[in-house]
């Protein structure tokens, strides 16, 4: 149903009281003002927007601005006292909403509507109609452009910026235009007409790194509460030693995650949970999940959801999971999912209404969002997460292997600049076993310390030295991790 049509309906159906929510004004007006053009002869009510700064102002037809009517108050008894039907926009009202006599005057313009026809509209990023006219009011939500007009959105800025340059073209290849329209969902057309702007004025080009670009800006207009943290930096496989199964799992299913592949028969896939010992690259694997399947990652740490007041935590938790559905494509990755969704014996019920709250999530999202969740105490799950069906696989990342360690160290060794053949990685590898891949990174530093206080070039005997020294967390909590190793070991999937 087109939108203007939809408005138009809520607004013939005499509820005197419309609440709107949103950013993007200039949309919701020209909507209004279609709306009001279009009326037949004996359904024509006059359009009129109100702002504390202007007054009171008929748009359907341009006539000059009333700052006489300037003042809420003065505004409210002008349409009070009115015998002429209308419809009268008020801009950003909500802070007067909480003034008496204001409720009042609404109050009495919802209920003489019988007699003036005259409609209130309240649009505001954020309004909430007090208890004494929730029996007048309904609320309207502005759906977002659909894929279609944010092309010709985009389309409309190349040929805007190609006309203020010469009649030069803005150059792209398909899958980068594809993949900027696909990444501008969720947006207003206000902001999809902005951030498409922004794309292309700098050099009449649109690639990969616009896209980066627009993902940043649309996380940064979207993200209000600080729940989520959009990881700028995501890893490549390169930088991921091992997991050789995860990784060929990962790359089996981009194709169809990304939408390049049009074989109906694939499911999306919907996200992994990665079960394992502390310091094995758990959160490496999710940013490196992120930039193979080539988009924004968002994390969410259960943790910061927790608020003290009743309902909360979970209205913080829906807040979250719908901007992640509105950033889609991306990965959301949940760290230490463990310790949101323990404790389900408390006595507020908090963790089991979060429980309630992400299964219904994960049961009714629309594909786009690929979950990476990673915890480390899988007995503190509850089984309805875990069972088959929630995740598409869990995966356990052990403590490496000698090859794998290898790797590891080869690694810490070519970031700091240091040239590997210099070292015996085997000999490194055999004197670390049970070390994760955390603690030897913190060997490599330790080394370049030591051979830094004797003035000498980092070599192996540097490097068993300081392995020497340690105690890694595999053989301190030895029990505990064995426990958690025997059970994955028939329950899970080696991500190795």
């Amino acid at each position: 149903m087109p939108e203007n049509h939809e408005l138009g309906l809520l607004l013939k159906s005499c509820v005197t009281l419309v609440c709107i929510e949103t950013r993007d004004e200039p949309t919701l007006l020209r909507l209004l003002t279609d709306i009001a053009i279009g009326a037949s002869a004996n359904q024509h009510r006059p359009l009129f927007r109100w702002s504390v700064t202007d007054g009171l102002q008929r748009i359907d037809i341009e006539l000059a601005p009333q700052p006489l009517n300037s003042e809420p108050t003065d505004v409210l008894g002008h349409i009070r006292a009115i015998t002429m039907p209308g419809i009268y926009c008020l801009l950003d009202f909500h802070p007067y909403l909480t003034d008496p006599l204001h409720v009042r005057k609404i109050k009495d313009i919802c209920i003489a509507f019988a007699k003036n026809g005259s409609y209130l509209v309240l649009i505001s990023a954020a309004v909430s109609p007090p208890d004494d006219l929730q029996h007048f009011s309904a609320s309207y939500q502005m759906s977002f452009p659909n894929e279609q007009r944010r092309k010709q959105i985009v389309q409309d800025i190349a040929r805007e910026w190609r006309d203020q340059n010469g009649g030069q073209s803005v150059r792209s290849d398909r899958r980068a235009l594809d993949m900027l329209v696909r990444n501008l969902a969720g947006l207003s057309t206000g902001d999809v007409k902005r951030l498409a702007r922004n794309a292309i004025a700098d050099d009449g080009v649109i690639d990969d790194s616009d896209i980066e670009q627009v993902m940043q800006a649309k996380y940064k207009l979207l993200n209000n509460d600080g729940v989520l943290s959009y990881e700028y930096d995501t890893a490549k496989f390169a930088e991921l030693a091992g997991m050789r199964r995860l990784k060929d799992w990962i790359r089996k299913r981009r194709r169809v995650f990304v939408g390049e592949s049009d074989n109906a028969a694939l499911d999306p896939p919907k996200g992994v949970l990665l079960i394992g010992v502390q310091g094995c690259g758990k959160s490496l694997a999710a940013k490196a999940t992120a930039g193979a399947l080539g988009t924004p990652l968002l994390r969410l740490e259960f943790g910061s959801l927790f608020n003290k007041y009743h309902g909360e935590t979970e209205r913080n938790l829906r807040e979250a999971l719908q901007m992640a559905g509105t950033m889609a494509p991306c990965v959301l990755w949940i760290d230490e999912l463990e310790k949101g969704l323990a404790g389900r014996d408390d006595s507020s019920g908090t963790a089991q209404r979060v429980l309630g709250t992400f299964l219904t999530w994960m049961a009714e999202r629309q594909p786009g969002v690929f979950i990476v969740a990673t915890a480390n105490e899988i007995e503190r799950l509850p089984p309805e997460l875990v069972r088959k069906g929630r995740f598409d696989e869990i995966f356990f990342v052990d403590l490496p292997a000698s090859d794998i360690r290898e790797e590891i160290l080869s690694i810490h060794l070519r970031r700091r600049g240091f040239p590997c053949d210099t070292i015996a990685l085997p000999e490194v590898a055999a004197a670390t076993d049970r070390f994760s891949g955390a603690e030897l990174e913190q060997l490599v530093v330790s080394a370049f310390y030591a051979a830094d206080a004797e003035q000498q070039t980092l070599s192996t005997a540097h490097l068993i030295e300081e392995a020497s020294k340690t105690r890694p967390l595999a053989v301190v909590m030895r029990e505990g991790i064995d426990r958690l190793r025997a059970w994955a070991s028939a329950r899970t999937v080696p991500a190795d």
